[in-house]
């Protein structure tokens, strides 16, 4: 029932679109291609004779023509048909012109004394076969139709392109979870091994976590608030592995409540300073991360210690999904309004995060 209240919207949504580009056409041909300096009114009624043949122009080659033969690679019959119709509907046109458009304008015109128009004089046949006209039949008929076409196929590759950029960023948030899934699982089963009293602790706070990215993300923006609500939670579970042997910082600054940002961005981060910082390091490990808010732009700064083993060779090991994964969602999302720095250190790995969350592209 919902689908079907959906449709039925998006339906009348598609019909008052066409309406108005119809009525748009309607009176910008009687601005532009009006008959000599005619009142506008008598524009009006002028070529709103000739719309229903741009219409039936438009239609016929937008939803039939071109699907059943261009799209289907049907080249031959394409161009047979379609020059065929560059040259019938401008004759239709002129035809329309002749017997309904030009006597209407005459009788006008002879209401205030001029007998003499130049488009009236001559057989019917004379200003059929008037080459002037009949080219510029041809150009008021085509621009317009072929107008329409344009807007209607760019439409289309719009809704392609979005629908290919919201799969892609389906693709990538939803490696996410399998990702943190194992290094939660993996912290999970160190405790379990050792008897630990926290295991159900650590299970409670796992399923809280997944139930917020598996109900809660999927929409192009969730409160900023509630994102970092999530990042804490990580954190929790984190701490409570590593205990008196990690020294952990997180400040934050800023109206976090009057902001959105796209789901799970952080996230990865986060965890690339535990299992690259804190988890591979031998005694005291330190991780910083500070978030600020300063008008529209996030700055995210995480900093860790770096275990004995080079943070590149470690990253490499486990193919660096998580940032991997955030660089291609920050340039499909926030392009052009984000700035993301990586500093490999001697002593310390930090990353430097900053978005301007007013510039994101919705998908």
């Amino acid at each position: 029932m919902i689908q079907a209240y959906q449709q039925k919207g998006g339906d009348k949504k598609r019909l008052l679109l066409h309406i108005a580009f119809w009525l748009s056409v309607w009176f910008l041909t009687s601005f532009v291609y009006g008959y000599e300096k005619q009142p506008v009114l008598v524009a009006l009624e002028s070529n709103l004779m000739l719309l229903p043949v741009h219409m039936l122009y438009f239609y016929t080659l937008a939803y039939i023509i071109i699907p059943k033969f261009l799209l289907k690679r049907k080249y031959v019959q394409f161009f047979v048909i379609l020059l065929l119709f560059v040259v019938v509907m401008p004759a239709i046109t002129r035809t329309i012109d002749i017997f309904l458009v030009e006597p209407h304008i005459d009788f006008y015109l002879k209401s205030f004394g001029y007998r003499n128009w130049e488009k009236v004089q001559g057989t019917r046949w004379d200003r059929f076969s008037n080459l002037v006209y009949y080219l510029n039949a041809i150009k008021g008929a085509n621009f317009i139709v072929w107008f329409g076409v344009a807007i209607k196929f760019f439409k289309a590759w719009y809704q392609r392109h979005q629908a290919a950029l919201e799969a892609e960023l389906n693709l990538l948030k939803a490696q996410i979870h399998p990702h943190f899934l194992f290094n939660t699982l993996n912290n999970l089963y160190a405790l379990t091994l050792n008897n630990s009293p926290k295991s159900p602790e650590i299970v409670m706070g796992l399923s809280q976590i997944l139930r917020y990215m598996l109900y809660e993300c999927n929409v192009e923006k969730v409160p900023l608030q509630k994102d970092v609500q999530m990042l804490e939670n990580f954190v929790l579970l984190e701490k409570m592995r590593y205990e008196d042997r990690l020294d952990f910082n997180f400040t934050k600054e800023g109206a976090l409540e009057k902001h959105q940002i796209a789901p799970l961005l952080l996230l990865p981060l986060v965890e690339n300073a535990f299992k690259h910082g804190a988890g591979e390091k031998v005694g005291q490990a330190w991780i910083n991360i500070e978030l600020i808010m300063e008008g529209e732009v996030l700055k995210f700064k995480i900093n860790n210690s770096k275990p004995e083993q080079p943070a590149t060779q470690l990253m490499e090991k486990d193919g660096n999904i998580g940032l991997e994964n955030l660089k291609k969602r920050l340039e499909l999302i926030y392009p052009n309004a984000y700035q993301l720095k990586i500093f490999d250190e001697e002593e310390m790995f930090a990353v430097i995060l900053k978005i301007d969350l007013s510039q994101n592209l919705s998908i």
